[in-house]
């Protein structure tokens, strides 16, 4: 079965662009993951808790990456990167708007600009200002280290965002069970979406740099199979995960698709390389091979329930 919105129609990788290696835009890579994180707190700290911190997510959006509204009083507001112009914009449902331009600056002027926005706006907010699940945690208001801001860099990885969001959209649509949408981490500076089979897992140990246990812990409080899109800082390349929490047993052994995944020791998933995916025949057909064929190998270990859960589309 097929789903309409797979692109297998000509030139369908030329919408995957062509990504730098890690170190190549370090510094950008470093700096983004920093301003993500203040943009990120803000947002945990005057939203709603729900469950796993999703409450606490951005979303890519058609020009970047946002907050979705967060509630103030009896207003809401936005914050948005916007990769297009490159400027970080504020916008209310009083229909007020501020915004700055997005390039090469110290976390700490950052911090300290959309701070002076948002009281601008009569919005105050207090965060922690310390950076976590990194080993070298600067508070914002004193990291003058991190400042690069390449912008071919941001709009290639935020084009490769957008790719990896529309497809994992169509993953997520064929579960009817508990299902995360799909969520941009802060944290771990990844894009994510997870399965649960609805059962409750084992107390996760935590020991995420940075973070409380119980963050974690609370994270995976329910068994799961869950994939992602990373840079790959740690892996020295871009790259596609999937994992299962608890790990049922045979988990890192079996054969999964397409031919170039493989298991990971560390950090322990199932990668596929992200230039795998970009040169593949159909981009899309080899993501949705992947994240299907480490569920089912996570789901089937476990013994879920899986005719409960999953949805099949017609054909198109």
């Amino acid at each position: 079965m097929t789903s309409r919105n797979i692109v297998t129609g000509s030139g369908p990788r030329a919408a995957w662009p062509e990504l730098p290696l890690p170190e190549a835009w370090q510094k950008t890579y470093t700096t983004l993951h920093m301003l993500t994180q203040v943009v990120g707190k803000i947002r945990l700290k005057l939203s709603p808790w729900i469950n796993h911190s999703w409450g606490s997510a951005l979303y890519v959006t058609t020009r970047g990456i946002e907050t979705s509204p967060v509630p103030y009083d009896t207003d809401t507001f936005n914050i948005e990167f916007d990769f297009v112009d490159h400027a970080l914009r504020i916008t209310t449902s009083k229909g007020e708007e501020r915004a700055f331009a997005m390039k090469p600056m110290p976390v700490a002027d950052f911090y300290r600009k959309i701070m002076h926005l948002l009281r601008e706006l009569g919005i105050e907010v207090k965060i922690f200002s310390r950076p976590v699940e990194v080993e070298e945690a600067i508070r914002f208001e004193d990291d003058e280290q991190h400042a690069g801001y390449d912008v071919e860099a941001v709009k290639r990885y935020w084009q490769a965002l957008v790719q990896a969001d529309r497809v994992f959209k169509i993953f997520r649509a064929r579960f009817t069970g508990k299902v995360s949408p799909v969520h941009f981490f802060w944290g771990a500076f990844d894009l994510a979406v997870t399965r649960f089979s609805g059962r409750t897992a084992p107390l996760h140990p935590g020991g995420a740099p940075n973070c409380p246990d119980r963050v974690m812990q609370e994270a995976y409080s329910h068994e799961l199979a869950s994939a992602g899109f990373w840079p790959g800082a740690g892996l020295g390349e871009a790259a596609f995960y999937a994992y299962a929490y608890p790990e049922p047993e045979g988990f890192r052994t079996r054969k999964v698709m397409p031919d170039a995944s493989y298991f990971s020791d560390s950090p322990g998933e199932y990668i596929l390389p992200y230039e795998a995916v970009r040169t593949a025949a159909v981009p899309d057909r080899a993501v949705l091979a992947f994240l299907q064929s480490t569920y089912e190998t996570a789901a089937d270990l476990a013994q879920w329930d899986r005719p409960a859960f999953e949805h099949r589309f017609p054909s198109a």
